[in-house]
């Protein structure tokens, strides 16, 4: 078949009459990013959640004096003790400051709880040279686990089950230190894994900087040929667009080029994704049809999502007319687009 092979070098009339080829062709080149993720700078590695594990079990007396003062002992000597903490009720920081929000009095809101949290993962001091209310709170986010960890975890129904109803903290204060002093089944540890899957808490943490890959790798390849542009922020509009793209090219006032640059590993994202950039190619019809100045559309995608619909490509390249790349083509945005006679 002698045609391009990429959807962007295509003309119109090849476009059209070759789309599933180059629906295949896209879906072929798209990359998986779910197994890996960025750390970020308070990512806490292994060795060092057990070094703050091993403060907390010595302070407490491994577990038999699990009292206020001793916990606050711990998490003065190493901040990562009240995450440690946490993680045994295997709750997230806003769900802790919450709970300690009800059963302490103390207002612990959600960006408090995330900050204090933050805080413990760099290994900033939480009690010594803060501020009044951050110990204030401290002390309330102990007082709240401690009294959970001793009470274990409430009969419910059998419909439902109780977030505290697992191998350490079903059974109280008693069933901690029988784990922690004989050890965890391999079995147990697979089960939490299956209850709450490896990574999930970090995942969630790092999510939008995974969606970030692709809007820096276009950045970078315009500012390294000089193309000027801006780059939206997240509540920016502009004129008839109720939703900012990603890129506004050479500047937002009047658009020659527009660019969103989409990252998906499921494909309900990916729909969402496609609505997006479907909704900007309306935009630009209309603007041609009442004669007004327009712009050209301009895709970067990538992720498994995006391979899992067939028709969610299709709807891409009609939106974009070829112009779709991932991140294995973006280096062949600038030269296969409008954007190559923008360079300064």
């Amino acid at each position: 078949m002698n045609i391009p092979p990429h959807s962007f070098e295509a003309t119109p009339e090849q476009l059209e009459s070759h789309i599933e080829f180059y629906v295949d062709s896209f879906i072929s080149g798209l990359q998986s990013f779910f197994m890996v993720m960025p750390k970020g700078g308070d990512f806490v590695d292994y060795e060092r959640f057990q070094r703050a594990y091993g403060v907390l079990r010595e302070s407490t007396k491994n577990f038999d004096e699990f009292s206020e003062g001793q916990v606050l002992k711990a998490i003065e000597s190493d901040p990562l003790a009240l995450v440690v903490v946490r993680t045994i009720l295997g709750l997230s920081p806003p769900e802790f400051g919450h709970i300690a929000s009800l059963a302490v009095g103390v207002d612990v809101d959600q960006s408090s709880a995330r900050r204090i949290d933050k805080r413990a993962r760099e290994g900033k001091p939480l009690l010594l040279g803060t501020a009044p209310k951050t110990r204030q709170q401290v002390g309330a986010l102990v007082r709240a686990a401690i009294h959970l960890i001793r009470e274990g975890a409430p009969a419910t129904g059998v419909e439902v089950v109780h977030r505290l109803d697992k191998i350490d903290t079903g059974a109280g204060l008693e069933g901690l230190r029988r784990v922690a002093g004989a050890g965890l089944p391999y079995e147990a540890l697979l089960y939490e894994r299956l209850l709450g899957r490896p990574f999930a808490s970090h995942r969630d943490a790092v999510s939008e900087r995974v969606g970030d890959i692709l809007e820096r790798a276009v950045g970078r390849g315009l500012d390294s040929r000089r193309v000027p542009f801006h780059k939206a922020g997240v509540a920016e509009k502009f004129e008839d667009m109720d939703q900012a793209p990603d890129f506004l090219v050479p500047d937002p006032r009047q658009p020659k080029v527009v660019i969103e640059a989409k990252l998906a590993e499921d494909d309900g994202t990916a729909r969402d994704k496609v609505t997006r950039i479907q909704h900007l190619s309306e935009l630009r019809d209309q603007r041609l049809r009442q004669g007004r100045p327009s712009f050209d559309v301009v895709a970067c995608v990538d992720g498994r999502g995006f391979g899992i619909r067939r028709e969610d490509v299709k709807k891409l390249l009609v939106a974009t007319q070829g112009k779709l790349f991932s991140l294995q083509t973006v280096d062949r945005m600038i030269d296969s687009t409008a954007l190559g006679g923008m360079q300064r």
